[in-house]
């Protein structure tokens, strides 16, 4: 598809991918072709995991905001033990080392299925 120049979008599914390598690969195939990325984050814990993606994007590819994107979806970072934080309209680097998806144990044991406590109703 980035060599036929059949989208204007790279949205690039971190989490169907083989990791963090083959992300990777999927950004710089995207800055070869003059493809932006903008990394889908509709799920739990998406908006945590790819906030690296779009750093490294930044930083080591692309090394310009325009027409660089990013997702945000406002809800369920309560359960992560460093959520992401979004000031003026753009995600803020992480504070902690990691991947940002540790959630609390709290969390982890309400939801936890089919036993935890919100799935017994």
């Amino acid at each position: 598809m980035l060599q036929a120049h059949a989208i204007d979008f790279c949205q690039v599914d971190s989490c169907r991918l083989g990791g963090l390598n083959e992300v990777i690969v999927v950004l710089l195939m995207a800055a070869k072709f003059g493809v932006p990325v903008c990394p889908q984050v509709g799920g739990v814990g998406l908006c945590e995991y790819v906030q690296h993606i779009s750093l490294f994007d930044y930083i080591c590819v692309s090394a310009s905001l325009e027409n660089q994107v990013l997702e945000y979806v406002d809800h369920l970072h309560e359960h992560f033990v460093d959520p992401v934080v979004t000031r003026n309209g753009r995600y803020m680097p992480p504070q902690r080392a990691g991947y940002s998806i540790e959630m609390h144990a709290a969390s982890l044991d309400q939801y936890d299925c089919p036993e935890g406590p919100a799935w017994r109703a």
